[in-house]
């Protein structure tokens, strides 16, 4: 009988630990997320523009990250560099071409762990109809229940650089760069609906 009963016990463990290995998906949190690109004008300044969250998915298996993934739509309507006619201008057929182009998107296609709470994010980036892989060096802030929440949360910060050219937005270069430093901070949680299962 106890042997039976131990046998039990390491079955509900093993199941425990199983379930906590799972992949979990979370769902991207708009008003803690930003997208931050930065750019060189003439030498003289450098500019920063926040584009906003539409949607964003993360699916994040802490024990085997390859499992992971992300997939975001950034909508250019809530493109923000704080100076309107700025905001304008880069929506226009000469920079983003908004109105034909509405959106960015970024869908992974590799996670892999580089030692402690970093990881490399290969993905494809897709800006202005033009679709390139783009590496993301990602940091893992913190990962546990949100306080006020209650639910699985997780907050990662992430950054690479680009060229624009690459996605045919070459307008003015060299004297508006064609790099692009880009700067990510994200938190996304589990939603409740799926969090109460």
């Amino acid at each position: 009988m106890r042997a039976l009963r131990y046998l039990v016990l390491a079955g509900l463990l093993g199941a425990a630990v199983t379930a906590q290995a799972a992949p979990v998906t979370y769902k991207l949190d708009p008003g803690h997320t930003f997208v931050l690109f930065s750019w060189n004008h003439f030498g003289f300044s450098n500019p920063t523009a926040n584009l906003g969250l539409g949607e964003g998915t993360l699916v994040f298996d802490e024990k085997d990250p390859a499992k992971s993934s992300v997939d975001v739509t950034l909508p250019l309507a809530d493109l923000d560099t704080h100076v309107s006619k700025l905001d304008e201008h880069l929506k226009k057929p000469d920079f983003l071409d908004a109105d034909k182009y509405p959106t960015i998107t970024f869908k992974s296609t590799k996670v892999q762990a580089v030692g402690g709470n970093k990881y490399k994010v290969t993905g494809d980036l897709t800006v202005h109809g033009v679709t390139k892989p783009v590496v993301l060096d990602a940091t893992l802030n913190k990962s546990g229940e949100h306080p006020m929440l209650k639910v699985p949360t997780v907050g990662f910060d992430a950054v690479t650089t680009l060229k624009r050219s690459d996605f045919g937005v070459g307008a003015y270069v060299p004297n508006v760069s064609d790099e692009l430093k880009v700067r990510i901070t994200t938190e996304a949680s589990v939603p409740k609906a799926d969090a109460a299962k």
